[in-house]
């Protein structure tokens, strides 16, 4: 997922439909007022989704090598609350238990992804393949497929093997376009005869901007104005190899797809009738999405990319423009490497022109964009800071990827919402709220042409949410970090998405708002057994302390006083819900 810094607030008096620059993007038929009823085309793909460094642990066994994020994590001051994914979920250990969930859930689907460092621990093949990570990747596809659960599997979600990043300086290289293919080679070969979905690379936004201009992930750089720019353009690079390696050496016998995830918010002009709003809004899409998808799709950068940022890069003095640039040999082989896109998509940013200064030490991603970021402080905001519930964005930006593509074939790969707080609640009414309306924009995509084929929740469990640690969570089912054993418990979310996917939709407003009461009265029995669990656990912690004297007071205050808190919480919340429910019937 997709952490970012908050922006600046700007109450948005009227709520508009977006008019965009490109000639064929009519959003007028759109209307975001109205809930559809109706249900998805038949073989609809209903999933789930997780990323290895997130939920596995087990960070140094069985002869896995590091990674950049396990390195970074234990940087003091780098991650809230200095948490790392040493242990996370455990999912190491519980491929049995996952995948059990994977098939109460009735999915048809699960996509996760395969560590680079735990396959080969230097990121170098030549150099050693660890035979025990192969086998847990085995084991994992193989419980999958005997449920009847297709795998979509992720090639890079973030964790480079630190030895890369040593040695080359990780994506600011271009050797690791070679690296990166002898890996996604070696998968091929050992998973490929059971796997037909590959993703080469996860939101790759993130890993240019955040790892090697702000500094905020892994590998922690901030080579402002240029780093981002050469990260992505080998990254570009890179998954034009694999899928020309997938594609002559592999395709023919195993019959697979091989696509990539990008994410992207949608961005909606604060003014429609101010040209330079609407211009400002679709460069910010292009300067996202774009920037990954057009060379993709049309063999190089977007024109307002190359247009802006070599611009500012002459008026900083600089002989060539800081955003690199393809051969015509290059963008020919760039073009159409797409079997389908994966789209990951969370919130939506009203968007203003504004003019940033063009100093060379001012130089910047950002900066390069000339525009503003703006939210409505209406738009329920029930967790991370950044992500804010507006649905109608999504259809949006859907029929964008429909209109600047050529339609191709989708899956959303990232889609959902967090909590952030202290006592988490499984009776996760916010989150209902935003499957909800956000699969019913994409309904509302697909009756406009739009071509989805399926549908990844984000997430299955709670994790490690990267740079915010486990300060947010965004799964379907909670997990209790505290506990050693890092049990699941269903939220209310999960029966609810259940119901959509067994119905392929929304059928009648009746019956959706009958799958809401029923999720909430079922959530409330689970907290129950959270808040046993928790009391448990509170006994065990304060047996404990009364045997260790050097235990500090802050240690106490947070083994005992906040579990109990958050047990009386939890408790409280229940029979708050049941009460509610009871006088709306």
């Amino acid at each position: 997922m997709l952490p970012r810094c908050a922006f600046s607030v700007c109450h948005v008096l009227m709520l508009v439909l977006c008019l965009s620059a490109a000639e064929d993007f009519d959003w007028t038929k759109n209307d975001h007022g109205s809930f559809y009823y109706g249900t998805f085309p038949a073989g609809f793909s209903w999933g789930a989704g997780s990323s290895a460094y997130q939920t596995e642990g087990a960070w140094d066994k069985d002869g896995k090598g590091l990674s950049i994020w396990d390195v970074f994590s234990h940087k003091k001051g780098k991650i809230q609350q200095n948490e790392t994914g040493d242990s996370s979920c455990e999912g190491y250990y519980k491929v049995k238990d996952d995948v059990s969930l994977i098939k109460e859930l009735k999915l048809n689907h699960y996509r996760f992804s395969i560590s680079w460092p735990r396959l080969l621990p230097t990121g170098i093949k030549s150099d050693h393949i660890n035979e025990k990570g192969i086998q847990h990747y085995d084991q994992l596809i193989d419980h999958l497929l005997e449920n009847k659960i297709t795998p979509i599997v992720t090639l890079y979600h973030w964790d480079l093997p630190q030895v890369l990043q040593e040695k080359y300086g990780g994506w600011q290289n271009i050797s690791m376009v070679n690296h990166f293919n002898e890996f996604a080679n070696l998968c091929f070969e050992r998973f490929g005869n059971r796997v037909k979905y590959w993703i080469t690379f996860n939101n790759p936004w993130s890993v240019a901007v955040e790892g090697y201009e702000t500094g905020e992930h892994a590998p922690g750089l901030k080579l402002r104005g240029t780093g981002a720019y050469r990260a992505a353009h080998h990254i570009i690079k890179a998954h034009a190899k694999v899928w020309h390696t997938y594609d002559t050496q592999w395709r023919a016998k195993q019959k697979g797809l091989v696509g990539i995830s990008l994410s992207g918010d949608w961005g909606e002009p604060v003014d429609i009738s101010n040209q330079k709003d609407i211009e400002a809004a679709e460069r910010y899409v292009q300067f996202y999405l774009g920037w990954f998808a057009t060379p993709i799709f049309h063999g190089d950068y977007p024109q307002v990319m190359k247009d802006f940022i070599g611009k500012k890069s002459v008026q900083q003095g600089l002989g060539t423009s800081r955003l690199p640039t393809f051969s015509p040999q290059e963008k020919s082989y760039i073009k159409g490497t797409c079997d389908f896109l994966g789209v990951g998509h969370f919130t939506t940013r009203y968007i203003t022109q504004k003019n940033n200064p063009s100093s060379r030490s001012s130089s910047s991603y950002f900066s390069d964009r000339d525009l503003a970021e703006l939210v409505d402080p209406r738009w329920p905001d029930p967790g991370s800071e950044w992500l804010y519930s507006v649905p109608w964005g999504f259809r949006r930006l859907l029929n964008f990827v429909k209109t600047q593509y050529g339609n191709p074939m989708i899956y959303v790969t990232e889609n959902g919402v967090s909590e952030k707080m202290l006592c988490t609640e499984l009776c996760d009414d916010w989150r209902i709220q935003y499957y909800k309306d956000y699969i019913n924009e994409m309904l509302k995509a697909i009756k406009d042409g739009v071509n989805v084929k399926g549908y990844t929740a984000w997430s299955l469990l709670d994790k490690f949410e990267w740079d915010e640690g486990y300060s947010e969570r965004f799964g379907l089912y909670y997990v209790d970090f505290r506990n050693k054993n890092k049990p699941r418990y269903p939220k209310a979310s999960v029966q609810f998405y259940k119901r959509i996917i067994s119905s392929n939709g929304f059928p009648n407003q009746r019956e959706v708002e009958n799958w809401r009461r029923k999720a909430v009265e079922t959530c409330s029995s689970s907290n129950q057994l959270l808040a046993a669990e928790e009391q448990r656990s509170t006994a065990a912690n304060i047996l404990r302390l009364i045997h260790d004297p050097l235990t500090s007071h802050m240690e106490m205050v947070t083994e005992i006083v906040v579990p109990t808190v958050c047990t009386l919480s939890i408790l409280l919340s229940a029979i708050f819900l049941m009460f509610l429910l009871r006088r709306r019937n």
